[in-house]
C-alpha cells in the first residue's frame, strides 16, 4: 500500500515548487506527477495520424515521492501517513497527528 496515491491532495516540500499544493495525476514507482508542478517544455514534432499537433508542449515532469507530503485540509499542513486496520479487516491510511483517515 502506497503512502501517496493518484488523486491525493499533496504539498511539495522541496525543490523549485516548494509550498505548491496540487493533485497527484499519476504515480510511477517512486515518482509522482503533480498537477501544475515541475512544468517543463518539450519541442515535439506533430503526428497527424495520432492527431497530435506539433510545437512547444508544456507538461508536468515527475517529482520524487520524498519531496511531497499528503496535505491535511483540517490543519492546513502536510503530514505524515500511517496505517490502521479496521474491524472489518480493511487497511486504511491515516494522518499520524490526528489519526483521521485520508479520503482519496
Amino acid at each position: 500500500m502506497n503512502r501517496i496515491r493518484k488523486g491525493d491532495q499533496i504539498i511539495v516540500i522541496a525543490g523549485k515548487n516548494k509550498g505548491l499544493k496540487g493533485e497527484v495525476l499519476r504515480v510511477d514507482g517512486d515518482r509522482v506527477y503533480v498537477q501544475g508542478a515541475n512544468l517543463i517544455k518539450r519541442h515535439t514534432k506533430g503526428n497527424p495520424q495520432a492527431g497530435q499537433p506539433g510545437g512547444i508542449i508544456e507538461r508536468e515532469a515527475p517529482i520524487h515521492v520524498s519531496n511531497v507530503m499528503p496535505f491535511n485540509s483540517a490543519t492546513g499542513k502536510g503530514e505524515r501517513v500511517g496505517y490502521k486496520v479496521l474491524e472489518d479487516g480493511r487497511k486504511v491510511r491515516v494522518f499520524r497527528s490526528s489519526g483521521e483517515a485520508i479520503d482519496a
